[in-house]
């Protein structure tokens, strides 16, 4: 008789040593697969959860940040001359004990 190395891998290899227990451990085995698959589908749930929620606060920052473009481009601003370097100074004046100013009365402002 010939004694293959190979004739142990396998089924059959592992079933010739079963006892008492082998139910026994595949009803733990069967367990801990389903506990282990309950805890992955919960997990998998809240990173779902947490992703749909980054999404959500992210379109709300962008929804925001388009009003604010869009506010300022409509608003459109003074329109400044670069030759005048005193378009944007107000004067004021020193009467008695009192600054009187001048200048806020322009359009723009």
């Amino acid at each position: 008789m010939v004694q293959d190395p190979v004739v142990s891998l396998g089924f059959a290899a592992r079933r010739r040593g079963a006892s008492w227990t082998a139910p026994f451990t595949a009803l733990a085995g069967m367990i801990a697969t389903v506990v282990a698959l309950a805890v992955g589908a919960v997990l998998a749930v809240f990173t779902a959860l947490a992703v749909a929620v980054f999404a959500l606060c992210a379109s709300i920052l962008v929804f925001f940040a388009g009003f604010a473009l869009r506010a300022r481009r409509q608003s459109g601003g003074r329109n400044r001359r670069a030759d005048d370097p005193a378009e944007g100074v107000i004067e004021a004046r020193k009467v008695g004990e009192t600054w009187e100013t001048y200048g806020w009365e322009r359009t723009g402002r």
